[in-house]
């Protein structure tokens, strides 16, 4: 069983959508979910603080800055802009797929825990996350 959602995003930064696959979800087993671009990634993190989603984007914008700064000038990929590889850099350090247990209709996430996807782009996106189900006939824990 699978599906597709659809993440609009309008620059970098953290969008939860936790809720959105909480209502997919069914029975026991182990979700997977795949980002289908090469220039974001997906998170599990803590959502009782914004802060920490502005602290992740900014931590990741300095480490990888645009290409337009003097200390990233060893790059060549620009095609689509100066925050174009630098994107693909954080997306190679980041997660692209995630795995999360479902027991009873219920992900298995820790209290403070959500599920975000990463836009490392500045333009607007429509992104796409797969989401497949694979059921258990093991009984439940």
């Amino acid at each position: 069983m699978y599906t597709t959602f659809t993440i609009p995003t309008s620059g970098p930064g953290l969008y939860e959508f936790t809720q959105n696959v909480a209502r997919w979800v069914s029975g026991d087993g182990v979700l997977t979910l795949f980002v289908r671009h090469t220039s974001c990634s997906l998170l599990i993190q803590e959502n009782a603080d914004p802060e920490v989603q502005s602290d992740l984007t900014e931590f990741f914008h300095r480490l990888v800055p645009p290409s337009t700064d003097p200390k990233m000038a060893y790059l060549t990929h620009s095609y689509e802009g100066p925050d174009d590889i630098p994107a693909h850099i954080k997306a190679a350090l980041l997660p692209v797929s995630l795995s999360i247990p479902v027991v009873g209709g219920k992900m298995v996430l820790g209290n403070w825990q959500r599920i975000y996807f990463f836009e490392h782009r500045t333009r607007p996106h429509q992104r796409e996350v797969v989401a497949q189900m694979i059921h258990s006939s093991a009984p439940s824990i």
